[in-house]
């Protein structure tokens, strides 16, 4: 026969766990309010865009700087094209302060020349070409720079852009701009539809390339006035539009 004391002992533990066994249950009741009906994999969801947008200014200029000349030999063709871009690379980096990993060689060729007469190919000589891109990171100097490439004499002046250096930071400030964006959204037809928002299920985004902004100037330099310098001209980087798009999941409880 057993002890009442153990008897006593044993119903009190089975109460015990039967009542922790009941409040898991009830929990587990009200967690599971909102999702009757529903299985994990039925639950639904709203998807909503967002956009941001910011506008930024254009800090860094490129340019592209180059000579060409036709000699009767290379010999001739190279030593004058030598001159006159080593005299604009000294320029740069001694007046302009411009750091050597700013200018950059971006074509050097030598092609024979040609003319035709009356069916028959005859050597005219050697043509020599090299081009620099040159970054410039103080705007200010944009004018002095193409003003003083003239006056250096070169014969090719051009594809000039603006870019932004710290895109990266202005695309960080676009996107928390279009996330908020799709919460307000979310909020907005969650109240309408008589739902609750849940956590966020995915997140994706897209953004729009920043093209390199344009040259616009009313510098021009005749044919006639290459080698004799001008007046500087006036620049206008203007500015870039950053948006990014933000589509956002939310779980509705």
């Amino acid at each position: 026969m057993i002890p009442n004391k153990f008897v006593t002992i044993f119903a009190g533990v089975f109460l015990t766990l039967g009542s922790v066994y009941l409040a898991i249950l009830s929990w587990n009741a009200v967690k599971t309010h909102n999702y009757i009906g529903i299985s994990e994999q039925q639950r639904h969801s709203i998807t909503v865009n967002g956009d941001g947008e910011v506008i930024g200014v254009p800090d860094i200029a490129k340019i592209q700087l180059g000579y060409s000349v036709e000699k009767k030999t290379v010999a001739a063709a190279q030593k004058d094209n030598t001159d006159k871009m080593n005299a604009v690379i000294k320029k740069l980096k001694d007046d302009f302060k411009i750091d050597d990993k700013d200018i950059k060689t971006t074509d050097y060729s030598i092609y024979p020349q040609y003319d035709w007469s009356k069916g028959i190919q005859i050597f005219r000589g050697y043509e020599v070409n090299q081009s620099l891109e040159v970054k410039l990171r103080e705007m200010e100097k944009v004018s002095q720079v193409l003003d003083e490439a003239g006056t250096l004499g070169l014969n090719q002046i051009g594809s000039l852009t603006f870019e932004i250096d710290n895109e990266e930071a202005l695309k960080q400030e676009a996107r928390i701009k279009a996330i908020e964006a799709a919460k307000t959204k979310a909020e907005d037809l969650a109240k309408v539809a008589g739902v609750k928002l849940g956590r966020i299920i995915s997140f994706s985004e897209s953004a729009n390339g920043i093209a390199p902004v344009a040259y616009r100037s009313n510098y021009k330099v005749a044919d006639e006035a290459l080698g004799m310098g001008g007046a500087a001209p006036e620049i206008e980087a203007g500015s870039s539009e950053i948006k990014i798009t933000a589509t956002v999941e939310y779980e509705i409880l």
